[in-house]
């Protein structure tokens, strides 16, 4: 199994998330991210969906995406010409005789503290999946109390967007190997 990063730009209507959703259940893949807001453009939402599963069966559930009347285009990132991000909101401990440390390691992170209480600190992290899992690690520590994550959003790097990206059925990833873009059923 691998972890893939989808972005799906589909019409901005009632359903169409329980009917992307749908699709990966019907296979029997969880999703382990899945974010979705709307875009520059009126009536189009984005939704960045992760899910660890292999290339040819992640095919085949893009080839039904493809096939729904709301889905405009299915793009998959990789890491070298994507930009990801994800943002978590975390409470923790914080005694007084702790508090100093953990105000070091946001610094050091370059997280904000939101909220201060005699017991706790709410931080708000941005960054990278990696970076917020490094965060977790030496937060948990102190014990946290509380966490919730946005789950992750990625951006194609450069000029272009989704919906100007070149269309191919296969690109070069940075390996040498095919990784497939799709283009989404349409209108």
């Amino acid at each position: 199994m691998s972890r893939h990063t989808l972005s799906v730009l589909v019409e901005d209507r009632p359903g169409v998330l329980t009917r992307v959703a749908g699709l990966f259940a019907a296979r029997g893949y969880n999703i382990d991210s899945l974010a979705v807001g709307p875009t520059e453009e009126a009536g189009l939402s984005r939704m960045t969906i992760v899910v660890d599963v292999e290339s040819k069966p992640l095919e085949q559930v893009t080839k039904q995406l493809n096939k729904l009347v709301n889905v405009i285009k299915i793009l998959e990132h990789d890491q070298i010409s994507s930009v990801e991000r994800e943002l978590a909101l975390i409470k923790v401990r914080a005694e007084a005789e702790q508090r100093a440390r953990i105000m070091e390691i946001a610094d050091v992170f370059r997280v904000r503290v939101l909220d201060v209480t005699h017991r706790t600190l709410t931080i708000e992290a941005t960054g990278t999946p990696e970076k917020l899992a490094a965060l977790f690690e030496l937060l948990s520590d102190f014990g946290i109390v509380e966490l919730a994550r946005t789950g992750r959003i990625a951006l194609v790097r450069g000029d272009r967007g989704i919906r100007e990206r070149a269309l191919r059925s296969t690109r070069r990833a940075a390996g040498g190997e095919d990784v497939p873009e799709w283009k989404g059923g349409g209108v």
